[in-house]
C-alpha cells in the first residue's frame, strides 16, 4: 500500500518508504523516531509542517505507529523551534506511548544515527541500520505523506519546499507539484538576482549544485537555494597542512583526511577499512578544513564508485 502512494523518505535520500518498513524475519522495530531535526541553514519546510500541520504529522505517526506495533514514538526537534515543539506536545496530548524530544541544536544532528544517539544515547555500531538496535527514523514529511494517503487516498505528488538564499527576490515556503520546473518555483518567489552565481536542490551543506533551472522538483527536494558571488566562490585550494580540524569536526570519528588522500589516489578498497561507508556526507570536514580542500566531494565520488563496485559484483 506505501508503494501505491510512491512514499519515500522526504529528509533528502527519498529511499523508499515500502521497503524500509518491510522487515527481515525475526526484526522487530520497538521505536518509531519522528525526525523534526531540520539542522541544514536556511532549510525551514519542516518546521512550518510541525507548525501548521502538527495534527497530520502526528496522525501519520500514529498509522505508521501501528502498523509497525511500536512500543513508543519520539518527535525528535531542536529547541530553536519552540513553536514546533509546543504544536507537537499539544497533538500528541492523550497519547501516552507518544512524546516530544527537544534537543540541543547541533548540525548534522538530523542524520539517523546522530539523531538516535542524541534521544536515547545509543550508538548505532559501524556498518548497521537503526533497525539493528529495534529504531526506525522517519522525517515529518513522510509522516504528513503516510496521513494524506491513508486518510484521504491522497498519494505523494506534492511537498513543502523551502525558496531562500540571497539570490532569490522573496523567500518563502511553497507547496510544490511534483514534476515543476525548478525556474518556475523561483519565477514565483521573483525570480533570481542578477548577481546569483548557483542554485541548490537541498540545503547548503548537503545540497546539490544545479546545471540547469529546467531540471523538476523531485520528492527529494526540501529546499531551493539561490546564492550570489559572495556565497558561492570557490575556496582556494592548498596542501593538507594535518592540523586535525577535520578529525575534529566529524561526527562519525572518522577521519576525513585520510579518506580524502586514499579516494583522490583512487585507493577505493583502503577507503572501506578506513569506515568510509559510514560517512553521512555532512560535509563538516571541508566547511572546517582550513587547506579548502573538497574533502567530502572527494568520499563521496569514492562511495559511489565503492556502490557501482558492489553492484556489479551482485550481478556476476
Amino acid at each position: 500500500e506505501l508503494q501505491s502512494a510512491g512514499l519515500v523518505g522526504m529528509g533528502g535520500a527519498a529511499f523508499p518508504t515500502h521497503v524500509k518498513y518491510k522487515l527481515p524475519e525475526g526484526r522487530k522495530i520497538r521505536r518509531l523516531v519522528v525526525n523534526g531535526c531540520e539542522c541544514e541553514p536556511f532549510l525551514t519546510s519542516d518546521h512550518r509542517l510541525m507548525v501548521e500541520h502538527a495534527d497530520e504529522v502526528v496522525r501519520g505517526a500514529e498509522i505508521a505507529a501501528a502498523r509497525l506495533a511500536v512500543e513508543e514514538t519520539v518527535f525528535g526537534v531542536e529547541i530553536n523551534k519552540p513553536d514546533a515543539i509546543a504544536a507537537l506536545e499539544r497533538a500528541t496530548a492523550g497519547r501516552p506511548r507518544m512524546r516530544v524530544a527537544p534537543l540541543q541544536v547541533k548540525y548534522p544532528q538530523g542524520a539517523e544515527k546522530m539523531l538516535i544517539h542524541a534521544i536515547y544515547g545509543l550508538e548505532v555500531p559501524s556498518g548497521q541500520l537503526p533497525l539493528d538496535v529495534g529504531i526506525l527514523v522517519n522525517n515529518v514529511a513522510t509522516m504528513t505523506a503516510i496521513a494524506d494517503w491513508f486518510d484521504r487516498r491522497w498519494p505523494l505528488i506534492e511537498r513543502v519546499v523551502t525558496v531562500a538564499g540571497p539570490g532569490v527576490g522573496r523567500a518563502a515556503n511553497l507547496l510544490v507539484p511534483i514534476g515543476t520546473p525548478v525556474r518556475a518555483v523561483l519565477e514565483r518567489c521573483g525570480g533570481l538576482a542578477e548577481e546569483t552565481r548557483e542554485v541548490v536542490m537541498g540545503g547548503p551543506m548537503m545540497g546539490t549544485p544545479l546545471a540547469s533551472l529546467d531540471v523538476p522538483v523531485v520528492k527529494g527536494t526540501s529546499g531551493l537555494l539561490a546564492f550570489t558571488d559572495a556565497e558561492a566562490r570557490l575556496a582556494t585550494e592548498y596542501t593538507c597542512i594535518k592540523c586535525g580540524r577535520c578529525v575534529e569536526a566529524c561526527p562519525q570519528f572518522l577521519n576525513p583526511s585520510r579518506l580524502g588522500r586514499l579516494a583522490r589516489a583512487g585507493r577505493w578498497e583502503e577507503m572501506v577499512g578506513y569506515h568510509a561507508k559510514d560517512c553521512v556526507e555532512c560535509g563538516s570536514c571541508s566547511f572546517a578544513c582550513p587547506s579548502g580542500i573538497p574533502i567530502v566531494q572527494l568520499i563521496r565520488v569514492a562511495k559511489g564508485v565503492l556502490r557501482a563496485q558492489a553492484a556489479a559484483g551482485a550481478k556476476s
